[in-house]
């Protein structure tokens, strides 16, 4: 239980710092851009720096929703809702490729603070995903994992097919 609430609650805060780094970032690009006053293949300056500043906003503001949704898991003690789920786990996909790109654009040190930024997310995903799994009375046969039953020990859904291989 313990463990669960600090793994969200760390990744929430992680979360925040992110949010206001890349914000940071993002103003001081936009403000580089804007002082410039070069066309990039005719590209309007004034249009690249708004839209640096609307990038920034929007990551900023959507780490700020995956804090949220972590930090009011935390609080509560419960797994995250359905949605919550597929922004989290969006958030998850987003860091594994920015780490990606953070390797041969900034070096391996991004590439590492990606990485923890996603172990943290997957692991609080993964932590709330066993206790609820713990909670609907999801037990094992013989020590097996869950869901490592035979195919054949469980029936077919309705209409749905029978394995036919021995």
């Amino acid at each position: 239980m313990l463990l669960r609430r600090l793994v969200a609650g760390l990744a929430a805060i992680v979360l925040v710092v992110e949010a206001a780094v890349l914000v940071l970032v993002h103003v001081v690009l936009g403000k580089t851009t804007e002082n410039q006053s070069m066309s990039i293949a005719g590209m309007d300056p004034d249009v690249m720096s708004k839209a640096t500043y609307a990038m920034g906003a929007g990551m900023g503001a959507f780490l700020l929703l995956c804090a949220a949704l972590l930090a009011v898991a935390a609080v509560r003690d419960r797994a995250p809702g359905t949605f919550a789920r597929v922004v989290l786990i969006s958030a998850a996909v987003t860091h594994g490729l920015l780490g990606a790109l953070a390797v041969g654009l900034v070096g391996w040190a991004a590439f590492a603070v990606m990485m923890l930024i996603l172990c943290l997310v997957v692991l609080a995903l993964m932590l709330y995903a066993a206790k609820s799994e713990d909670a609907a009375g999801v037990e094992a046969p013989d020590g097996e994992a869950p869901g490592a039953g035979n195919i054949r020990d469980t029936p077919p859904p309705r209409g749905g097919l029978k394995p036919t291989n021995p």
